[in-house]
């Protein structure tokens, strides 16, 4: 089984059922011409790899099969192509450019980490695409897929490590 994520409809789909989600404000691009901040989710095959979540505001890890370990507000991704770190977990201070993955506004309360440009990445190839929880204000994403929480839960149950998700 794999989860599918069509771009044009907007849709996550999770054991056969179609959900709303938001991808990159810039639209979609394939996952080979794709660049860091061009605000586009890349279109390809990935695999879920692990994920994080917020124990200050989960008072448990969401139940999955999928490994997640809890934020600490020290906890950061390398954005930065010319860092040896790039489109990699990073502990915080850093010195190179880093998103924060202890976010105020609930994005990443839960967060999943997909194979996009990790084996290994690429400089300037794109780097941070996760799977998060979407802003309540229905914005689109940076280049991100975004699924309300309750949706989250059923794809939480629905993965396990290494299990695909094509974007498309």
């Amino acid at each position: 089984m794999s989860i599918t994520v069509n771009s044009t409809a907007r849709t996550i789909i999770i054991d056969g059922q179609p959900y709303p989600c938001r991808i990159g404000r810039a639209g979609a691009i394939d996952m080979a011409k794709g660049r860091e901040g061009d605000e586009k989710t890349p279109l390809g095959q990935y695999v879920f790899r692990f994920g994080f979540y917020r124990a200050d505001r989960l008072p448990e890890p969401p139940p999955t099969l999928l490994t997640l370990r809890p934020l600490t507000p020290e906890d950061g991704w390398c954005d930065d192509p010319a860092h040896l770190a790039y489109n990699r977990f990073v502990a915080l201070p850093f010195d190179g450019s880093h998103e924060k993955l202890w976010r105020e506004d609930g994005a990443y309360d839960v967060v999943l980490v997909m194979s996009h440009n990790d084996s290994p990445p690429e400089p300037g190839l794109g780097s941070a695409v996760f799977i998060h929880i979407a802003q309540p204000d229905d914005r689109q994403t940076l280049g991100c897929v975004a699924v309300t929480p309750d949706v989250m839960v059923k794809l939480l149950r629905t993965i396990a490590p290494e299990m695909g998700i094509m974007i498309e």
